[in-house]
């Protein structure tokens, strides 16, 4: 890459960071998208949305589908892409800077659009059932599995809250954790504890999954004696869901840099974070809700946050 310094520099090409780049090209800044994997981070690999407003198949469509528009507006209003991997950044003066394999990344402003934790369970012939029984959103896909059972892996806090929202649809929810107890405060212990649907599972972790199409069989481990037992479906339901909430936080670069909470970026309601010209949009921030249309919305939001502080310091 050459030195060009461009307007806005952003980090993720998922909801967020499209949104951000469709918004800043429109807004006549020039705007480098960075993302190390496929147009649309994670949504691209969701194979069924139901809850964006307007989408153009009201009974469900892929997130391929829902990317693809995006993309192209972004290419429209004159956004540039480059695949690389950032592995460093320096946000210390008035020029950002990321670094990456193929080189380094000059921005007036960034926006970092990393998205939540990278989504992974960790067993065998996972990505065969992405999709087909196995999930990674629970607001996003519990509709589909009213009156099955579902099982939850993780026991930490997001694991908890996501499970007592399954309650609500599942006819029981197990949560799979390979520690001995979960980790979680007393509040939300007792909230789990008081419903009948949730029941728990301690030193046991995903070794591997199994099915004809759908997701039928889930192959435990025990994480103290190695004993494996598996998991069948009801014969009459002929699958059931396996929900992930583990995996590793997209914002390692950031520790120290920028303020976090839990893994995630603080920002304000403007996504500025603690450093000025730098923004932080979509699922890698702490917001109460992690959604495509939120993403969306926080993304358009930086990016105009990122015109008004290049228009100061003109």
């Amino acid at each position: 890459m050459d030195n060009k310094i461009y307007d806005v520099v952003i980090l993720g090409g998922g909801p967020a960071g499209l949104a951000a780049g469709l918004y800043a090209g429109r807004s006549r800044l020039s705007v480098l998208i960075l993302e190390k994997g496929i147009d649309g981070g994670q949504i691209a690999v969701t194979h069924d949305i139901e809850n964006y407003p307007g989408q153009s198949k009201v009974d469900g469509m892929t997130g391929q589908e829902l990317v693809a528009p995006m993309t192209e507006q972004c290419k429209k209003f004159g956004c540039e892409r480059v695949s690389d991997t950032i592995t460093a950044c320096d946000f210390s003066g008035p020029v950002k800077k990321f670094v990456g394999s193929k080189g380094e990344y000059l921005g007036k402003t960034v926006i970092v659009c990393t998205g939540a934790m990278t989504r992974s369970i960790g067993c065998k012939n996972e990505a065969k059932y992405v999709g087909k029984g196995i999930s990674y959103c629970a607001v996003c896909d519990a509709n589909f599995f009213e009156d099955f059972e579902i099982y939850v892996v993780g026991g930490n806090g997001i694991a908890a809250e996501e499970s007592l929202y399954l309650a609500g649809y599942a006819r029981k929810v197990t949560m799979i954790h390979k520690g001995p107890a979960l980790t979680v405060s007393p509040m939300l212990k007792e909230r789990l504890d008081a419903e009948p649907k949730i029941h728990v599972l301690c030193n046991e972790e995903v070794e591997d999954v199994g099915g004809d199409e759908l997701l039928s069989e889930i192959v435990l481990k025990n994480t103290k004696t190695g004993e494996e037992t598996v998991l069948h479906a009801d014969e009459e339901d002929g699958f059931f869901g396996l929900f992930g909430f583990t995996g590793k936080k997209t914002t390692g670069m950031f520790d120290g840099v920028l303020d976090m909470e839990g893994g995630y970026i603080k920002t304000d309601e403007c996504m500025r974070t603690n450093i000025p010209g730098v923004f932080a949009a979509g699922d890698v921030r702490v917001t109460p809700l992690r959604q495509v249309v939120t993403a969306c919305a926080d993304g358009a939001i930086a990016a105009m946050q990122c015109y008004k502080y290049i228009s100061a310091q003109k």
